[in-house]
């Protein structure tokens, strides 16, 4: 008999060999692993058929199939930008942070004790933000982009007290970003007034919770956001703004601007656009904000023996302490993200993340010259790396040229196309996507150029990252030898069994790890067309079929971006279709008492009233309790939510 090796993952994955599986059977008075389930699943839900999935496949089978899947994709060069960037993350930290087990598996650092080196990161990346933007207080990341602006609002309409319902959005932000807001506010009955910044801002009446305003736009240009954070702030509203933080590097500090909340994404420091995902976003605003921010801040203090010590502070704006009343849903939010994006900015320091701005900014700026100078009309003059073209009648023609050259422009409408540049773009690139324009000029490296795109009045002269962290570990011996001091602060898989915790990457498989690193994988824009991600869109249909095939629903959706985004994806849909039936006061959602935070705060983000049912010592839910509450809410209930098992 020839042994089949397609469960042979399992074993090496989990560990206990089947000699150790019979002692621990033995101990606890089962036969086997099925006499176990059946001991403690009861009767009534246990499921006796068989899941119509996949057959198992050997480790190396399955890395096979997904490179066969991963070459589906076609990689062609993005200019797309709309807040995703190519970018070099430095192999010093791909090795050491990206592929390493010392990071990727360590437990959300509630245990400061054992989270010192992850801490100093998260804490280094709060100062990095904090450096770019000028704010007083950052927290240690987001989601995105888009649920940090929504974010951004809701910390606005915490502290409004004029009891308005209007906000303001600029018509320049990222098309996302207006979508998740739109989702975010249409549950508070919130007036959402989405214009021209400079125009009808100062038509809307009374007063505003906050204005959100891109700088720079979506289309690239740079306006001076003075003017209109001014009026915003006349109508006794919170100035927001969205930022690149490699602008920054060459654009004046929201804070010196006079905004209150700056939020953006920091992919293009270090991470791969991967088609969407997932990036760290941050969240920056003045101390006297700090109390109603969202997420993690990691704060510094003192041990016992008055050693310096980091540990997450004011942890009772948080979901596993506030539960509803708590500033937000998010829980572990994106570290190793942030992580990787601080260890980018340690690595290059001030003087490498001014040269990358400047080299990118000057490829557009000379981009820019060479189009004018073959014809064609801009968008505008003022821009840090995105250059919009007005094309006209020769829209589609450009378009379709540039797709049959490998190439991924942004199609804004029938007389725009958008051009934005990156890191890894160069003199070759650029002349490439000239002859795509049908331009005869080209550009040479002698030749000078003069930023004269940025305009003066929004020059930066202010210094960042002058923290001695960011100016001692430059070459790669420095850096790893860092890095490696910190991951031997932290406890991680690499280092023992971490018996905290269900929804982190504990569990990943290195052979789970690897095709992250794939460039197939690891390039594509989130924007990029459809038909040029087969690969992507094969994984997506056969995991939607898996998970349907597991939970029993007819309809999945891939994405949320984390579980409590889920639950208030979830939330949303019940809400939607009690809208749908003419149910209009069904808002209350009943939740155990043994839920997990983020239950609660998702259904208060959901504008759900949250009911709390008893629970028992071990977490059960008192059923009498129950039922007295469903009846007694009977004509407003909206949803029961339950952690199943429980947590």
């Amino acid at each position: 008999m020839i042994n089949d090796t397609s469960k042979e993952f399992i074993r090496r994955h989990i560990g206990p060999s089947e000699e150790d599986m019979g002692k621990m059977l033995k101990f606890i008075g089962a036969n086997s692993l099925d006499d176990l389930i059946k001991k403690t699943v009861p009767e009534e839900i246990l499921l006796n058929d068989k899941l119509k999935i996949n057959n198992p496949t050997s480790e190396h089978e399955s890395m096979k199939e997904v490179k066969i899947i991963s070459e589906k994709n076609k990689l062609y060069k993005n200019y797309i930008g709309m807040g995703y960037y190519n970018t070099y993350m430095p192999n010093v930290i791909l090795r050491n942070i990206y592929c390493n087990p010392g990071w990727y598996t360590a437990y959300t650092p509630y245990q400061p004790e054992v989270a010192q080196g992850r801490l100093e990161m998260l804490l280094n990346f709060q100062q990095m933000v904090i450096d770019f933007t000028g704010m007083d207080i950052a927290n240690a990341s987001l989601l995105d982009e888009s649920t940090a602006a929504a974010e951004a609002i809701g910390l606005s309409r915490r502290l409004d007290k004029n009891n308005s319902n209007k906000i303001f959005i600029s018509q320049d932000c990222n098309p996302q970003t207006i979508d998740v807001i739109k989702t975010r506010t249409e549950v508070f009955g919130l007036k959402l007034i989405i214009g021209d910044q400079d125009k009808d801002l100062s038509n809307v009446d009374g007063n505003i919770i906050c204005g959100v305003i891109s700088y720079p736009g979506t289309l690239g240009d740079i306006k001076d956001p003075s003017e209109a954070i001014s009026k915003i702030h006349k109508k006794n509203g919170k100035a927001i703004l969205v930022c690149d933080l490699l602008a920054l590097a060459k654009l004046k500090t929201p804070t010196e601007l006079g905004a209150d909340i700056a939020v953006g994404n920091s992919q293009r420091f270090g991470i791969p656009m991967g088609f969407g995902g997932p990036h760290a976003a941050f969240f920056a605003t003045k101390d006297e904000n700090k109390r109603a921010m969202p997420g993690r801040i990691i704060g510094v203090s003192v041990d016992r023996l008055g050693k310096k010590a980091l540990r997450m502070a004011l942890q009772t704006r948080e979901q596993h302490i506030r539960r509803e009343k708590a500033t937000s849903n998010i829980c572990t939010a994106q570290a190793l993200l942030a992580i990787i994006s601080a260890g980018y900015a340690i690595y290059h320091g001030p003087k490498g993340i001014n040269e990358i701005a400047e080299r990118i900014s000057k490829l557009a700026k000379s981009f820019a010259d060479k189009i004018k100078k073959s014809g064609y009309e801009l968008y505008s003059n003022s821009f840090f790396d995105t250059v919009t073209i007005l094309t006209k009648n020769k829209t589609q023609n450009i378009y379709k040229n540039a797709l049959r050259n490998g190439v991924n422009l942004r199609l804004v409408n029938e007389n725009m196309l958008s051009v934005a540049f990156d890191e890894r773009k160069n003199i070759e690139k650029t002349n490439e996507l000239l002859k795509i324009f049908n331009s005869a000029e080209s550009i040479n490296e002698t030749g000078k150029v003069v930023l004269s795109n940025i305009p003066k009045n929004l020059t930066r002269t202010s210094k960042y990252l002058t923290h001695p962290v960011f100016n001692s570990y430059h070459s790669e011996t420095e850096m790893t030898r860092y890095l490696k001091k910190l991951e031997d602060s932290d406890i991680a898989l690499n280092r023992s069994m971490i018996s905290l915790g269900s929804c982190t990457m504990k569990l990943n498989a290195v052979s789970e790890m690897i095709p992250v690193t794939w460039n197939e994988f690891y390039e594509p824009h989130p924007f990029a067309p459809v038909e040029q991600m087969e690969g992507y869109r094969y994984l997506f249909t056969d995991l939607k079929n898996w998970l349907r095939e597991i939970t029993g629903f007819s309809g999945v959706s891939l994405q949320p971006n984390a579980g409590a985004q889920g639950e208030f994806a979830g939330l949303m849909i019940i809400r939607k279709y009690h809208l749908e039936n003419n149910d209009k006061d069904r808002n209350v959602c009943l939740i155990p008492s043994s839920a997990h935070g983020t239950n609660p705060a998702s259904a208060q983000m959901a504008g759900m009233k949250v009911v709390v049912i008893e629970c028992d010592k071990d977490g059960n839910i008192d059923f009498k309790d129950l039922k007295t509450k469903a009846e007694q809410y009977s004509k407003n209930l909206s949803a029961l939510m339950v952690t199943y098992p429980s947590t």
